[in-house]
């Protein structure tokens, strides 16, 4: 077990998901060297007592478990992989978490250029949007070696209480294209629903009360449902970011011979709502195009 007292922790990509995630780890007494492309985002970790870094590389040098969650693959590739990146200024023994939603082929790219040089990487993506990095409630699934795993067990187990280890390298970032792929139907069938209540002249929280611990029930339906009920529409999870997400699912079900129908329809609907300038936009509103 990596404790506090002998562990220094990188964290670098303090965006929505983040800040919070970061925030937890320096609650549970971890020293922290952050590092954001917006420095004004570590305002309150720096705040807190954490330390900033200019670069990936200033964290790399100072850290011995070093967390990544940033934007898409080629920020991963960036931070990792680049000359002034993570791998080529980490210590050997050093491990490294990429949080990112990327590509499995990615991942696995990763764990072996790190492997190279002694250092211990896992895929380690997460599900459960801004709340659940908030309440630290996050989903949590890891790819690579075993022991690497269990030796970061602890660390991720500060950032939600499901943590589950998927297998080979690669492996975290498939579960997560599941997760992906299960959410993208889901989320029209909730628009659907509650757009289809208010066009029926009922009161939508109320059926909510009634659909929500049903059959129908789903963490969307719970937590993204009342938002668009409220006309609430930021960021838990950008749109952007999800038709990312989309997209690295498309390819990787293509790459093993599946159709993927539901996936295609949500994607073609999130990417409509991305070109009228909805891509800052919370994925909760999807439920615009019916509006």
């Amino acid at each position: 077990m990596l404790s506090p007292d002998q562990t220094v922790i990188g964290f670098i990509g303090l965006g929505v998901m983040g800040k919070s995630m970061a925030g937890h780890l320096a609650k549970a007494g971890y020293p922290l060297v952050v590092y954001t492309r917006t420095k004004e985002k570590a305002t309150s970790l720096l705040d807190e007592g954490a330390e900033w870094a200019n670069s990936p590389r200033g964290v790399a040098v100072k850290a011995n478990v070093i967390i990544t969650i940033v934007g898409y693959p080629h920020d991963v590739e960036e931070v990792y992989l680049g000359e002034e990146g993570i791998l080529a200024n980490s210590h050997a023994g050093t491990y490294v978490i990429d949080m990112t939603t990327s590509m499995p082929s990615l991942a696995v790219k990763i764990y072996q250029e790190a492997k190279k040089r002694g250092i211990h990487a896992i895929d380690a993506p997460v599900s459960g949007g801004d709340i659940g990095a908030r309440e630290a409630r996050l989903a949590i699934m890891a790819g690579g070696d075993r022991e690497a795993f269990l030796a970061v067990e602890p660390i991720l187990n500060l950032l939600g209480p499901n943590v589950v280890y998927q297998g080979d390298p690669g492996a975290g970032q498939h579960t997560k294209m599941c997760n992906q792929i299960a959410i993208a139907s889901n989320m029209i069938g909730v628009c659907e629903a509650i757009v289809y209540a208010e066009k029926a002249g009922l009161d939508p929280e109320t059926v909510l009360k009634s659909i929500s611990s049903g059959a129908a029930g789903s963490w969307s339906l719970s937590n993204l449902a009342p938002r668009m009920i409220n006309g609430d529409f930021e960021p838990g999870f950008y749109i952007k970011h999800f038709i990312k997400d989309m997209n690295i699912a498309l390819e990787e079900a293509a790459a093993l011979g599946m159709d993927t129908p539901g996936l295609a329809l949500a994607r073609s609907l999130y990417v409509k709502l991305a070109e009228q300038g909805e891509e800052n936009s919370g994925t909760q509103a999807l439920y615009k195009n019916w509006k």
